[in-house]
């Protein structure tokens, strides 16, 4: 039989066992609207508030600042857009980064573009850093939302969260942070962060997919983004997932209370896979930060390699990798993190993004670091032989 390894740990998790068990009874046994008054709605009411309660205390915030939602992506685009149209009459100027997930900036564009905001994108360096004086100096009396995210999808540097939150707070603004990829794995308290909003997505940390959640605390204003029925305390429309928000809450509370032996087995695994390619394989160079980077995240630039046919190459062997974020995939265009980050076009096309998880084994770091190294040597064999 091929032996198989999954590292696309940041693209999607597999569902824990004990996540889809608590999730079964939802289906077809407390199957009642929760927004209804009757003993079926009530019972799956009390599941989603149990649920509620239990996301609250990982981020430390009251329950009723948690807003549930179909994913990452929602959640993004009800925190930035609501937050923004909400503050409209207090300026129209949007802080964001190059390096954000489409769901922020596209967000951000698209308010740019078609409604009269005002955008700036922060410079990051060649680890992908956002340096907080650049924050500072970018911040005006028309600035009313910044969006910086935790953890970089593609790269895996870690953003000092906490000086930037407090700087848009001292200038009145809105501070919103992506978490997708940080949930699980870095600590989500959002009061020691000091933000005002807060994205996860339950797929990410061994949850159901479609399923997400928004921090957003109290005295924010946020203008939908879906209109319709009250749920939500009007924030968000739509019957509730109860199934699924009973499985994220399951997953979010798995993650932090096995967070410690998660973390150190992580970044045993992907020190190992650093280790291993750069030494291994002389043309790979690590991108994003040597240290400040997510546990499960290895990420490598092999200049003048195509990294879908490298992808490829691998799938074959049975290993499952990514070139940048899930939502680009098949997109031959250079990583638009890599460019900002200083990369030229051609070393943007030769990204690989390995993210280990709570199955990986030291063989199936081994086995990768030996495919990887003898399949990039048959590509620049390839290249030298074409080039005659």
């Amino acid at each position: 039989m091929r032996r198989t390894v999954y590292l696309d740990h940041s693209a999607t998790t597999p569902a824990d066992s004990r996540v889809v068990e608590a999730m079964m009874p939802f289906f077809s046994e407390i199957y009642g609207n929760p927004s209804s008054a009757h003993g079926y709605g009530r019972k799956a009411e009390m599941a989603l508030e149990k649920a509620r309660d239990t996301i609250a205390k990982v981020f430390n915030c009251k329950p009723s600042e948690v807003i549930f939602t179909s994913g990452g992506s929602e959640s993004d685009n009800l925190a930035v857009r609501g937050a923004a149209w909400a503050k409209r009459d207090d300026g129209n100027h949007l802080i964001t980064t190059p390096i954000e997930h489409s769901a922020v900036i596209q967000t951000i564009n698209q308010m740019s573009n078609l409604m009269g905001f005002e955008q700036t994108l922060l410079p990051v360096s060649k680890q992908a850093e956002v340096d907080p004086e650049d924050l500072g100096d970018a911040l005006n009396e028309n600035t009313t939302v910044v969006s910086v995210m935790y953890a970089n999808n593609e790269v895996g540097t870690v953003q000092n969260i906490k000086q930037m939150a407090q700087l848009a707070k001292e200038k009145g603004a809105f501070f919103h942070t992506d978490a997708v990829q940080a949930a699980g794995q870095l600590l989500l308290d959002v009061q020691e962060l000091g933000v005002d909003s807060l994205s996860i997505s339950a797929h990410k940390f061994y949850g159901p997919k479609g399923v997400g959640a928004l921090f957003c605390r109290e005295e924010v204003d946020l203008v939908p983004s879906q209109s319709g029925g009250s749920h939500e305390n009007g924030r968000r429309a739509g019957t509730h997932n109860t199934a699924a928000i009973v499985g994220m809450a399951k997953a979010l509370e798995l993650a932090y209370e096995e967070f410690d032996e998660r973390t150190a087995h992580y970044t045993q695994m992907r020190d190992m896979l650093i280790e291993g390619i750069t030494s291994k394989v002389p043309q790979s160079q690590l991108s994003g930060h040597a240290e400040n980077r997510l546990p499960c995240h290895a990420s490598f630039v092999f200049d003048g390699i195509d990294a879908n046919k490298l992808i490829i190459h691998l799938d074959l062997k049975g290993i499952a990798a990514s070139s940048a974020s899930a939502c680009k995939t098949g997109n031959p265009s250079p990583s638009n993190v890599l460019l900002a980050m200083g990369y030229d076009e051609q070393a943007a096309l030769g990204s690989l993004r390995l993210s280990v998880g709570k199955q990986t084994t030291p063989e199936d770091v081994e086995y990768t670091v030996d495919v990887i190294a003898e399949t990039v040597e048959k590509m620049y064999k390839l290249e030298r032989e074409l080039a005659k």
